[in-house]
């Protein structure tokens, strides 16, 4: 039987997800204009425009406090109906690189949508 607690967070999680993508779209316009140099240079030229850019860092955070929430639900309901651990070491690292992955996907997307366009 699913909680109150946890329904009410998934409705967290669907509200902080779905109202951050326009914010984050909108917050990473003229990362196309970033110029790095070679590949390595440019995305770490990309990255600081990213998380220099108060437009685009917040929505991001609260994106991302989304995972969060969504990790420990899931991890919690799921967790305790499998008679497993929750948490460690191991899903800290997971979330690092789902955010790593996150964020080059995003970055990726923008600059696609902005030379098609």
């Amino acid at each position: 039987m699913v909680s109150l607690t946890e329904v009410l967070s998934l409705l967290l999680v669907a509200l902080l997800w779905g109202a951050t993508n326009p914010f984050l779209k909108k917050g990473a316009e003229g990362i196309e204009d970033v110029r790095g140099g070679r590949m390595v240079f440019q995305l770490i030229a990309e990255v600081k425009f990213l998380f220099i850019n108060i437009r685009y860092l917040v929505p991001f955070l609260l994106n991302q406090s989304g995972s969060l929430v969504y990790y420990l639900t899931l991890a919690t309901t799921a967790g305790k109906l499998l008679g497993e651990e929750v948490g460690g070491k191991g899903a800290l690292l997971g979330m690092f690189l789902t955010m790593l992955g996150v964020t080059l996907c995003v970055t990726s997307s923008i600059r696609e949508s902005n030379t098609a366009g």
